[in-house]
């Protein structure tokens, strides 16, 4: 069993304007996914961000998104590939530049928001991104979402030369493609810091979910998304982080 690293994003602020607990969650998170400027912070937060990242032993990706700071990166824009391309680029190069100077590299990358979304649903722009990271570092894993079914992302990070980490979210609830179940419908989000946890540990034993329609859902899990933003979030992530000391110190016996 190889317990699944946990990502968080970060990072997210922007000149007075305050947004994340990030000293808070950062000692219980193998990852920072840290905003590269374009959907969020600014060089003073993105800086502050990574140091705190290298004091606490995390890992440093970049989290570029589209060019939407009023949206928070969370509006589809009508970017064709070589644009995602080159704005990832940029934002990778940014931030690169921050992590030398705190003695750090970026590690991975994540592309945030509806980029990673519609990098999902359109191929044209996945492969966008694969260029991306293969003409930037093409040892660098970048980060796509998990589903019942996935091969044909595989072939194409394989086509690429590049390496994936498959993502999963033990706070969501999936249907029984493996694509997360929208917020607008009930039950879409788990707010229960026990079924957060106990699905953390199910993703990590490779035991499957129950998908929406009650089926049998089996995802590959390299890495968990957790969140920081709260009180509570934060209470969950320190739970996971404490489920999966306990996996790995059984699994060690």
């Amino acid at each position: 069993m190889r317990v699944p690293l946990l990502n968080c994003d970060m990072g997210e602020s922007f000149g007075n304007w305050s947004l994340g607990l990030d000293d808070q969650a950062m000692p219980f998170v193998d990852c920072a996914n840290i905003a590269c400027g374009f959907h969020a912070s600014d060089p003073d937060v993105m800086r502050r961000t990574v140091a705190l990242a290298v004091a606490n032993g995390v890992r440093v990706g970049a989290h570029p998104g589209y060019p939407d700071l009023t949206g928070f990166g969370r509006r589809s824009l009508a970017c064709s590939p070589q644009e995602v391309e080159n704005l990832m680029l940029y934002q990778i190069g940014a931030l690169e530049a921050i992590c030398r100077a705190e003695g750090t590299r970026v590690s991975y990358i994540k592309p945030h928001g509806a980029l990673y979304n519609d990098m999902a649903r359109d191929h044209d722009l996945l492969r966008a991104a694969m260029r991306a990271v293969a003409s930037y570092d093409r040892e660098l894993p970048l980060l796509v979402m998990a589903t019942a079914n996935p091969e044909p992302v595989r072939a194409l990070a394989a086509e690429m030369g590049i390496s994936l980490w498959f993502e999963t979210f033990a706070d969501r609830a999936y249907d029984a493609e493996g694509h997360l179940v929208s917020r607008r419908q009930p039950g879409a989000v788990h707010h229960d810091r026990r079924v957060i946890v106990e699905q953390a540990a199910a993703l990590a034993r490779g035991d499957a979910l129950v998908a929406s329609d009650g089926s049998a859902l089996h995802l590959p899990a390299d890495t968990l998304c957790v969140h920081g933003d709260n009180a509570e979030s934060i209470a969950a992530v320190q739970a996971i982080r404490e489920a999966f000391q306990q996996l790995a110190a059984g699994e060690a016996r």
